[in-house]
């Protein structure tokens, strides 16, 4: 069995792409919560999958990488992020920080940690979780939608570097998701995307063959 590690896996979409993925792979769930990354382990085990609950802080660069840097890691999936709606003439530094450490820093730290393994072994996915918001800018958006142009940048970038080492960079982009993310309560919102279709889209480039990517 290959091993999946998902960030950001206690909640909302991150958990629906771990449960998603652990009847063909053995997750290793990264949130900051230990006790809803534990139910999610339980909850897999139950199923029949294994998963290894990792609480962990991913903004801490030295911590990501004492944690990460010696897993074997097949599929990464960068899917962890925070979104703050706020003008700009309101919003704290405190809050722009939060922002970008944890949508784009963090990004590169635990993928920093993993590469290295994926090239030395001339295969890997990296799925990195983007957003609509990082073509389609939004007033109250502006510094969600700078991280979100970052990781297109960051991903686009990423692929052309890794794809003579058998390593596969892809992005999913989607729109308003309905879960509690930005500080909206889920639930009550049917045009909005349910976080199993996002789960669904990155299974789906997973499970490409070689040359369809």
């Amino acid at each position: 069995m290959t091993v999946a590690l998902v960030t950001g896996a206690s909640r909302g979409i991150g958990r629906s792409i771990a449960e998603g993925l652990a009847d063909g792979w053995d997750i290793v769930a990264v949130a900051r919560t230990q006790a809803e990354l534990d139910a999610l382990a339980r909850g897999i085990a139950g199923r029949g999958g294994r998963c290894r609950a990792l609480a962990l802080d991913i903004t801490d660069h030295a911590a990501v990488s004492r944690a990460l840097s010696s897993l074997d890691v097949d599929v990464l999936v960068n899917n962890a992020g925070v979104g703050i709606m706020r003008p700009v003439s309101e919003m704290t530094v405190d809050e722009w920080r939060a922002q970008v450490a944890l949508n784009l820093d963090a990004m590169f730290y635990v993928t920093r940690a993993v590469l290295p393994g994926m090239i030395a072994r001339g295969r890997g996915h990296i799925v990195n979780i983007g957003s609509l918001a990082g073509r389609n800018p939004f007033a109250g958006g502006a510094c969600y939608a700078a991280t979100k142009h970052a990781v297109i940048g960051f991903s686009e970038s990423l692929m052309l570097e890794v794809r003579e080492s058998g390593v596969r960079v892809s992005m999913i982009m989607p729109g308003s998701v309905d879960t509690g993310f930005g500080g909206h309560a889920g639930g009550g919102s049917p045009w909005k995307l349910p976080a199993g279709d996002v789960a669904a889209a990155v299974r789906y480039v997973l499970e490409q063959p070689d040359n369809a990517l």
